[in-house]
């Protein structure tokens, strides 16, 4: 979906509060201070210089931005913990299901960059990072049908251009059989609607009580651990060995896999 062209305000309302009162003080002492002084000893614009101070009472404007920032956010947080099922999370409109990914992976540790500016829309709708590496996150919030491999392979090539360090998908249904297969072996992570429950659940503050509907074609995590992952905070989940020399054995694994790859085993 195309995006507007933002302005500066725009942008502040949609990064941390904090950064509006930075602006707003460095907006102000330039028209107050900075402005006045470097314009000295010539009498037009020593005279221009003073007008503008007179209007450095406009930093307040950012005042307001910081407010709403702090509004929104906390808007977003209140949000994720309200979720209950993947039925609550496909009722969303499609720019809070955007913004509930953005504040599920600011509570695993990421910075995240929402509307990442790759154009009008350019296949990403977050970019988060964590430990100096980049990720691009697409959001599908279909209902009905199932991602095919064709989103898959332009993901994987934005993410080879911008030289990003992996790529996630994120489908509040299921991927198709070939999307799944493209993405093995390549640092693509799908999430399906199942995963995403695990996701949100494991960063709530009260973990949602409904477990994940299973899927026949993709075996699934079967239960979510009552602790944390002593790495990256996130939520432990019960997976299945898929290979390996304990192929079909049981342990616990982040459930911020691939980006954390913490385990433990089993003791079931």
């Amino acid at each position: 979906m195309a995006r507007r062209e933002e302005g500066l305000l725009d942008l502040l309302v949609e990064v941390p509060w904090w950064i509006s009162i930075i602006v707003g003080v460095i907006v102000y002492i330039g028209m107050r201070f900075v402005i006045p002084a470097l314009s000295a000893g010539n009498a037009f614009s020593n005279a221009l210089a003073q007008g503008i101070a007179q209007f450095s009472w406009v930093a307040l404007v950012f005042l307001l931005t910081a407010a709403l920032s702090a509004f929104r956010f906390a808007r977003k947080s209140q949000r994720l913990d309200r979720q209950t099922s993947i039925d609550s999370i496909r009722a969303l409109p499609w720019k809070q299901f955007e913004d509930l990914l953005g504040e599920a992976y600011r509570r695993q540790g990421y910075s995240v960059l929402e509307n990442s500016s790759l154009g009008a829309d350019g296949g990403v709708d977050l970019t988060i990072r964590r430990d100096g590496a980049a990720y691009l996150v697409q959001c599908k919030q279909w209902k009905t049908y199932k991602v095919g491999v064709k989103v898959i392979r332009e993901m994987f090539g934005l993410m080879t251009a911008h030289h990003a360090a992996g790529a996630i998908i994120v489908a509040s249904g299921t991927f198709t059989q070939e999307a799944r297969a493209f993405a093995e072996g390549k640092p693509i992570e799908l999430v399906d609607g199942d995963r995403l429950v695990e996701i949100i659940s494991g960063v709530q503050t009260r973990p949602m009580a409904t477990a994940p509907r299973p899927v026949a074609a993709t075996p699934q995590p079967t239960a979510t651990a009552t602790r944390s992952c002593p790495r990256c905070g996130a939520g432990l989940v019960l997976r299945q060995a898929k290979r390996g020399a304990n192929a079909g054995g049981r342990f616990w694994g982040c459930s911020s896999y691939p980006q954390c790859r913490h385990i433990e085993r089993y003791l079931g």
